[in-house]
């Protein structure tokens, strides 16, 4: 068979996705146990270990499974309270030696290191989940805002897989629910349980607070949003970070009129400008004398971020920075929250489940190819659809993987669909190839006529479950559950028509002539 210029972009296409999915060098050849999280009060945290690090060994034992890392940890296990025992914890980054007690086990979260670079999510990756409850009685119209709002900070954050859903209780109340793949249920705490009220105060004066409606643009990259300096401080390092927002022309006056009356005390104003979030002073900066009744929308927040070593620091002040920007950006939420119940999602099941899926998916593709090998007698056009709906699935998956787009099961629903469509497509190349009453050209342009229509048609309904016509109304928050099942399945018909359609097109030709 000659291979095609069609058929040669469908190979590269593969080849390029099989190094997305697995990496190069492949990441199945990687040791140790990936961890997850670390309780930052914890002493294993203070001795240096850190989430994203790789456990190689406890105490000299190799840790490749977390049967094996129990296995390591049974001394821990079975010590009484208060006593402790000596632990070797060695990782990729560093070794720590120390005494530790039980409450380790808790304190460190760990998983396998995947065999590819596939995101998956919370029902197959495991995470946490929060049922919320505002201080006041929500009717639909409040909860839906207190969703935007929360979603919208969480997006901001760069936060990946979260998912708001309403519960409605026996007793009237209306919560809010929010799950986050990978997370902690103390990650997840940290980010949802503040209300995130941001105030800057001369005084007891307020100048500006968080939103739009004070702030009109917060400065995120380049010189707007730098770490300015480092330093070592006595219980390590400590680096400064900067950035820059504009206040609209009411804020600005209202930082005229409040410093017009301050007295000048050398080269700064009587006052400073106070930084406070859910009412807790967290900076204060020194108002130049030149600012005085002036009325200025640029301002420079500033504040620190401190860790063992300068790289910590660094990190530790990105991420406030980070949470300051968040909140500066989206406001306050509406309603101060209370977290009714939190708790940690064991991947297990999800696991299991995709086994399950994925194997039914494969078994019904070879029953499909058997039953175009009885209806055509051809074995060559067998194996071509087997061969090209895999290779499908490839795309679809390496487009996931270089996007960073979370796999759930929904998700896979929507891969099984893909691969629906791509089989159906398939056919009726085939069928059209046998109609001998044309030429074999007008034959296959006809067929992918049929199949583009057919893709147009899906391609539009599809669209709204993603979320992506939100600001027209249309769709709920986030899409809900079927957000990953349109996105993988507009992934694969799209991948289809332009890459495997007219590959498997330039097959069929070839194998009727």
């Amino acid at each position: 068979m000659k291979i095609t210029f069609r058929i040669w972009i469908l190979i590269i296409v593969v080849a390029l996705s099989l190094i997305s999915v697995f990496g190069l060098p492949p990441q199945a050849l990687e040791k140790g146990l990936s961890i997850t999280s670390v309780n930052q009060s914890s002493s294993v945290f203070q001795d240096g270990l850190r989430e994203g690090m790789t456990l190689l060994s406890i105490n000299g034992e190799e840790v490749a499974s977390l049967d094996e890392y129990m296995l390591a940890m049974t001394e821990i296990t079975n010590l009484e309270e208060n006593q402790t025992t000596k632990l070797t914890i060695q990782t990729k980054e560093i070794e720590i030696i120390n005494l530790y007690d039980k409450t380790i086990l808790e304190d460190i979260s760990l998983e396998e290191i995947s065999l590819t670079k596939i995101k998956t999510g919370l029902d197959l990756r495991g995470g946490a989940r929060a049922f919320i409850k505002a201080d006041i009685p929500l009717n639909d119209a409040q909860l839906g805002d207190l969703i935007a709002v929360s979603e919208q900070r969480l997006n901001v954050y760069g936060l990946s897989d979260v998912k708001f859903f309403k519960i409605a209780t026996s007793s009237g109340d209306n919560l809010m629910g929010i799950e986050i793949a990978g997370s902690s249920p103390e990650d997840l705490e940290e980010l949802i349980a503040k209300q995130g009220h941001f105030e800057a105060k001369i005084g007891n004066d307020t100048v500006f607070v968080g939103g739009e409606e004070d702030i009109t643009h917060v400065g995120r990259t380049g010189s707007d949003a730098m770490i300015t300096e480092c330093f070592t401080i006595q219980e390590g390092e400590s680096c400064n970070f900067q950035f820059t927002i504009f206040l609209s022309e009411a804020a600005a006056q209202r930082h005229a009129d409040i410093t017009d009356e301050l007295s000048i005390n050398g080269s700064y104003l009587s006052k400073k400008l106070d930084f406070f979030i859910d009412g807790k002073l967290t900076s204060s900066l020194n108002i130049g004398s030149s600012l005085k009744g002036s009325v200025t929308t640029q301002i420079a927040i500033s504040g620190s971020g401190q860790g063992a070593t300068r790289n910590e620091a660094i990190e530790s002040a990105k991420a406030e920075m980070k949470q300051l920007q968040t909140i500066l950006i989206t406001g306050s939420l509406p309603f101060k929250l209370e977290i009714v119940k939190i708790d940690k999602i064991s991947p297990n099941l999800g696991e299991q489940f995709t086994k399950q899926i994925l194997l039914a998916g494969l078994f019904a593709i070879i029953a499909v190819s058997l039953v175009v090998f009885i209806r055509y007698r051809k074995i060559k056009a067998s194996l071509a659809l087997v061969t090209v709906s895999l290779s499908e699935v490839l795309i679809i998956l390496g487009t996931a993987s270089l996007i960073g787009w979370n796999l759930d099961l929904p998700s896979i629903a929507g891969i099984i669909a893909a691969i629906g469509t791509g089989i159906d497509s398939q056919i009726i190349i085939l069928d059209e190839a046998q109609d001998k009453r044309e030429s074999i050209k007008q034959r296959i342009k006809k067929a992918l006529f049929i199949i583009v229509t057919a893709f147009t048609t899906t391609f539009v309904a599809m669209i709204p479950l993603t979320g992506l016509l939100g600001f027209m109304g249309i769709g709920a928050a986030s899409a809900g559950l079927l957000k990953g099942f349109a996105v993988t399945t507009l992934i694969g018909i799209t991948t289809g028509v332009l890459i495997s359609r007219p590959a498997f097109a330039d097959i069929a030709r070839q194998l009727e002539e």
